[in-house]
């Protein structure tokens, strides 16, 4: 199998669907309260590439529960 491991910073906003405006900005402004951390980011040179097994880890960190709603990994198993 010939996958894809690493992208550049158009296939990431696009892969975790935000703009490449905040890609940058979040590079930028590191860890700041209030603010989204940046996902994990590779230079190589003067390019910025992320890798996809990062950019899905990144996204599961991120995640939080919607009150009132249904946490479908923990209800199927009832």
């Amino acid at each position: 199998m010939n996958k894809k491991r690493l992208l550049n910073e158009s296939e990431t906003a696009v892969y975790i669907s935000m703009s490449r405006q905040f890609l940058r900005k979040s590079r930028m402004n590191g860890v700041l309260p209030g603010h989204t951390v940046a996902p994990p980011f590779v230079k190589i040179g003067r390019s910025i590439r992320y890798c996809i097994h990062d950019l899905d880890s990144w996204i599961d960190a991120n995640r939080r529960p919607v009150p009132g709603g249904c946490d479908h990994a923990h209800n199927a198993d009832r």
